[in-house]
């Protein structure tokens, strides 16, 4: 029996770089994920497909460890970044976009992200461990998009 646990956010921010700068990094999906705590191994499955495997968050007798993969596209004239689940690998399908902007002085950036979890854990679990995957999940992308403004010199 597994719960599945629904996933959708968005951020927008705006940092220093130029636009050009920010899509390099965004786009190259190695150098992006490198900015993202607690990934444990990205592999390269080949075509734009990357597979994600993060560190098992828990306890020794009881953890998760989330493994997904997508596919990735960019987009330098339109400015943008997409990704698509890839059915059938791991235990999530996750989703999902960056939206480039230049602003002549500054690059806005708008993320989105949409995905779903299966934990094996009985339903009765999902009231407590939904907020929890929630929560954790959104640590995560708050981390995430911190470290991307420390590298793109900061906020605006």
């Amino acid at each position: 029996m597994a719960i599945t646990v629904p996933v959708s956010m968005g951020y927008e921010m705006e940092v220093k770089a130029k636009a050009a700068d920010v899509f390099d990094v965004l786009s190259d999906v190695p150098a992006s994920v490198s900015f993202f705590p607690k990934v444990d191994k990205l592999t390269d499955l080949g075509d734009g497909v990357y597979q994600w495997e993060m560190a098992k968050v828990g306890t020794a007798q009881v953890n998760i460890q989330t493994v997904y993969a997508s596919k990735y596209t960019s987009n330098k004239a339109k400015g943008s970044v997409q990704w698509k689940p890839v059915p059938g690998i791991g235990n999530a399908q996750v989703g999902g976009s960056w939206k480039i902007t230049d602003k002549k002085t500054s690059t806005h950036l708008q993320l989105k992200i949409d995905g779903e979890l299966s934990v094996p854990l009985p339903a009765l679990m999902k009231m407590v461990v939904q907020p929890v995957v929630e929560g954790e999940f959104e640590k995560l992308v708050e981390k995430y998009l911190a470290n991307l403004a420390k590298r793109f010199g900061g906020e605006v």
